[in-house]
């Protein structure tokens, strides 16, 4: 392994300014772009899909679990897996505690097409609390690209799907799939994807995820 270069403090401070302004131009970059993200038409979502979780049958609006925003995780999960795919567990055990989302207004969820009775012991397996539902009969991973059809063949892919609620009308705002995951996971990565980015009606100053309001 090559190392970095053994310098001086005064030869590392100049160092570090040219790329803090190199840091400074892709960070308002970032900004500029999330801005046009969020100014993205959104999709009505026709189809009454439905998932199979935890209490039973639920509908993409009862996903929402009453909030104004949904961001939902394609998990790779076939339903002829024996286990969910390492690198969606690695994403998701990067996700942390759903308190600060959900106090700014926005429900997360993990879907994958395996059946329900996979997706249980997995899920107990690796400890997470998270919402976690089965499409495994509808056409949910298939409409919104999560699963895809190459030499004749159902593959899986990885994604972030967001989703608005207007009252009982849900909406498609964005998506992104594969590499575009990298470095995802944190609560602003995850809001930045939303159509109302970080500060979504309802939102209120950070806390210790255990002093949120229910």
């Amino acid at each position: 392994m090559s190392l970095p270069e053994i310098v001086s403090r005064e030869q590392w401070r100049a160092a570090r300014e040219e790329l803090l302004r190199k840091e400074e131009a892709v960070r308002r970059a970032r900004e500029a772009l999330g801005a046009e993200r969020r100014r993205l038409p959104m999709v009505e979502v026709d189809p009454e899909y439905v998932f199979e979780g935890g209490d039973g049958k639920a509908t993409l609006l009862d996903l929402f679990e009453g909030r104004a925003q949904l961001v939902v995780h394609h998990f790779m999960f076939a339903p002829e897996w024996e286990a969910g795919c390492p690198c969606c567990a690695a994403f998701l055990d990067q996700v942390g505690h759903l308190a600060h989302l959900r106090a700014r207004n926005t429900s997360f969820a993990a879907v994958s097409r395996a059946p329900f009775t996979r997706i249980l012991p997995f899920k107990a397996r690796m400890g997470w609390a998270v919402p976690w539902y089965s499409s495994s009969h509808c056409d949910f991973n298939r409409d919104f690209e999560a699963t895809v059809v190459l030499d004749g063949e159902q593959v899986e892919r990885p994604g972030v799907s967001c989703f608005l609620r207007d009252r009982d009308r849900v909406f498609h705002t964005y998506a992104v799939y594969d590499d575009a995951l990298d470095g995802l996971g944190s609560l602003a990565g995850l809001l930045d994807l939303t159509a109302l980015g970080r500060s979504p009606v309802g939102s209120e100053r950070l806390r210790l995820h255990d002093e949120y309001e229910n």
